[in-house]
């Protein structure tokens, strides 16, 4: 029965697709810099994606009512930047859609939270042009771009578009290996958003023909760049509604898929996943700590979606250090 189910969910869920691409000539520079980011300064961050708000009514492909806490309770672990993994809309085309999801995060903007998104195959459900106008009406702080870097002292964001081509001849495959050959010396933690993951456990792989080649593309200039990294680098995913993680050449890879959507049956683990819990489903969210040279990440999974007061729990932690710099680099 859950093999039936988990083929159902995926084939109910369009891949990213090709789209016309951003215009614009390779950029070394970060697209954005915020100054309110000092380097060195600690950053309080929260990670995660999958939500598909959308009218309340609608309980198929999305639970509202642990959709809209999940986003409140973000909203009390007062984080200073949100990273937003995709598939926030449930028809990225409908405007009603993002009228929901603007009055759920309502508590984002009032606490002034810093909102770095990404694409995912959902923002362009339904209409692939009015979509993308949405999701860039909703985050004018990205200005317009579809992929994007963003300066945070000693924390740099690289926010990727999976709807757009990713080999590294194409716009934004070498706008991406500009930006990883030109990164600020004050960088110690670069996180990249995706929102199809660049790896992915053993079922995803079989069911769902996952990384796809767009994403194996992008790893591919990431790993071709690694020698000559200063930073400890860490991919944030989303697209399949659960969680995973695995580290491959030094780099954390991150699939967090647990905003709200209807969540994808576990059926095995393999060995490559560095999470090893089957409880099922995994509603979740991550918190970020970036401080003294380091980066402490706590995913917090909800105890029970039917509970009668919902609450989450620590289920999986990891800690990071940054790498040491080279003789002559920037000390730290």
């Amino acid at each position: 029965m859950r093999w039936a189910l988990l083929l159902f969910l995926l084939s109910r869920t369009p891949a990213c697709g090709a789209a016309p691409p951003q215009s614009g000539a390779p950029d070394a520079k970060p697209t954005f810099t915020l100054s309110q980011f000092a380097p060195g300064k600690p950053i309080h961050l929260v990670a995660y994606g999958d939500m598909r708000f959308t009218d309340l009514s609608v309980t198929t492909g999305t639970n509202p009512r642990v959709r809209r806490w999940l986003a409140e309770q973000i909203g009390r672990e007062h984080p200073e930047v949100l990273l937003l993994t995709g598939d926030m809309p449930y028809k990225g085309a409908r405007v009603s859609d993002w009228m929901v999801f603007q009055a759920e995060t309502a508590s984002w903007r009032a606490n002034h939270i810093v909102q770095l998104p990404t694409t995912g195959n959902h923002e362009i459900y339904d209409d692939p042009a009015r979509g993308i106008a949405n999701y860039l009406k909703n985050f004018p702080q990205i200005a317009g771009h579809r992929y994007y870097s963003a300066l945070l002292g000693s924390v740099e964001v690289i926010s990727l578009d999976c709807n757009l081509p990713a080999g590294k001849t194409s716009p934004q495959g070498r706008w991406f290996g500009e930006q990883l050959d030109h990164l600020p010396e004050s960088v110690e933690f670069l996180f990249i958003l995706y929102h199809v993951p660049w790896m992915a456990d053993e079922q995803s792989q079989v069911f769902a023909n996952l990384p796809s080649k767009e994403a194996l593309s992008l790893r591919g200039i990431l790993e071709a760049h690694l020698h000559a990294l200063h930073a400890k680098v860490v991919v944030f995913n989303g697209h399949i509604h659960n969680y995973e993680r695995f580290e491959r050449n030094g780099v954390e890879y991150v699939v967090s898929g647990g905003g709200g959507a209807e969540p994808y049956p576990l059926l095995f683990r393999g060995s490559a996943d560095l999470y090893r819990d089957s409880a099922f489903p995994v509603y979740h969210y991550l918190t970020l700590e970036v401080r003294d040279h380091r980066l402490h990440a706590v995913m917090w999974k909800v105890k029970d979606p039917a509970a009668a007061a919902l609450s989450v729990e620590a289920k999986d932690e990891f800690t990071l250090t940054a790498p040491e710099r080279k003789p002559g680099s920037q000390p730290r």
